[in-house]
């Protein structure tokens, strides 16, 4: 490889370049990375660790409300925004060094500029106007949150990147989305005090997950005073001297301080020289790869959300592992991006792997479903009324678990340990076989003993 300047070139120094970077180098290739703005990526710096930060902090009130009933009296409490992201932002820059540090002690160079692809094995660095070559490279430049151009008035809307650092927290926000973004930041805004509406075009939130889960975190939202609105969309966003006002094609007009977009997130690929380097790109714009992440010019790959796979960290870094241990450690391994468990920060907070009740339908003959729904046992002593849910969806023919759905408290928690059981096949006969843990909320996993609906698919003619 002593032809190339590097044997590794990583554009984009977020979770999974700089894992393909680390592990790549530990086999003792000859590794760079190059970042424009800063190492960590959208995870790190402005995405799932600030966020949840946010999300800590939105649920103190209930933490104070709920202290009552246990004889704690808590006096007037009072919350400082600027407090909060001065706090947040220490802790993203702590996070940031230690991915520096990382890279340094692994031996990986690194450039702080933009890099494009000149050619197969040749990369352009903008900040430094020269040219490296490299044996391989390796796109993992992430995604970039969407916003409608066409929309008239689009210039006023702030998206997630912003949200993280504004001045002040808004007394009135409109959120426009349905998906992990916009419902996290709908609690944010809401557990902090503001006055918060969500908007989506869909019939219900959180497409693509459980039916359950949708109908019943679209009806807690509303009860903790989340105006949910669906089947409707802007139309244009004016602004007033008092603020924004969204109006919208069912002919609302909602009246706000921000409005944040959160319609999804599309690959980071503009002027990185993909295509004329003869890189195929998808419908959206995403690298093409194949099942070893490599793109339709064998020396180079792409991992992570500027591809269409899962747009998950925890997937981007298990992709970019599985990229170096394939081209530098001769041991090629293929990601199985099926039954990944996941989190969303809702307040209530969801955690789900597997097949919804709808997907088991069209995947299994027969499905057996077990529902419950409780008031956990820290809410007893208190006046909130809100209900943890948790489901199991099983192939009635094989007894295997296919879904489990859960919304609660440390539903993000009990999902990691629930998705290794559904990741390996266990069987709700193992389920029940295990010793419950009391008093818990995740007892009831293993105790649910009688259906509470069953479905079986008609015979053929």
């Amino acid at each position: 490889m002593a032809d190339y300047d590097f044997d590794l070139f990583v554009i984009g120094a977020g979770s999974g370049g700089v894992r393909a970077a680390r592990i790549a180098a530990g086999f003792g290739a000859r590794v760079a990375i190059a970042e424009e703005y800063r190492i960590g990526g959208t995870c790190v710096i402005r995405g799932c660790v600030p966020k949840k930060l946010l999300v800590y902090a939105s649920r103190f009130p209930d933490e104070f409300e709920e202290a009552a009933g246990f004889g704690w009296t808590v006096p007037e409490t009072r919350f400082d925004w600027a407090t909060l992201i001065a706090n947040k932002d220490r802790e993203i820059d702590r996070l940031e060094g230690i991915y520096r540090r990382n890279l340094e002690a692994s031996g990986v160079e690194i450039f702080k500029t933009r890099a494009s692809v000149l050619g197969p094995n040749a990369v352009h660095l903008a900040g430094q106007r020269r040219e490296v070559t490299a044996k391989y490279i390796l796109i993992a430049t992430g995604g970039h949150p969407n916003y409608d151009r066409a929309l008239p008035g689009i210039e006023h809307v702030i998206t997630s990147n912003e949200a993280f650092h504004l001045d002040t927290l808004p007394d009135r926000v409109v959120v426009a989305g349905g998906g992990y973004i916009a419902v996290e930041f709908a609690g944010i805004f809401n557990g902090l005090g503001a006055e918060t509406t969500l908007i989506y075009r869909g019939e219900e939130i959180l497409r693509g997950f459980d039916d359950d889960l949708r109908a019943k975190l679209h009806a807690d939202m509303a009860a903790r005073g989340i105006t949910v609105i669906t089947q409707d969309t802007f139309t244009r966003i004016e602004e007033t001297d008092g603020g924004l006002i969204g109006h919208t094609r069912q002919g609302r007009s909602l009246e706000a301080d921000k409005i944040m977009f959160a319609i999804g997130r599309g690959p980071n690929i503009e002027g990185l020289g993909l295509a004329e380097a003869g890189v195929k790109l998808g419908w959206n714009g995403h690298v093409v790869v194949d099942e070893y992440s490599r793109t339709s010019v064998p020396s180079i790959y792409a991992v992570g959300d500027v591809t269409d796979r899962v747009a998950l960290t925890p997937v981007a870094i298990r992709e970019g592992h599985a990229f170096a241990e394939t081209v530098f450690n001769d041991n090629p391994i293929a990601i199985d991006h099926t039954t990944i468990p996941t989190a969303v920060f809702s307040t209530p907070e969801i955690g789900t792997v597997g097949l919804s009740e709808a997907e088991a339908r069209e995947q299994c003959r027969a499905v057996d479903i077990y529902l419950s729904e409780f008031r956990p046992m820290k809410l007893t002593l208190t006046d909130a009324t809100e209900k943890m849910l948790m489901k199991l969806i099983v192939d009635a023919e094989t007894d295997r678990v296919v879904g489990c759905h859960l919304m609660g408290p440390d539903s993000g928690e009990l999902i990691q340990v629930i998705g290794i059981l559904v990741k390996i096949g266990a069987t709700k006969a193992q389920f029940d076989s295990t010793v419950a843990v009391h008093p818990s909320a995740a007892e009831e996993l293993v105790t649910m003993r009688t259906p509470t609906r069953q479905w079986v698919a008609e015979a053929a003619e």
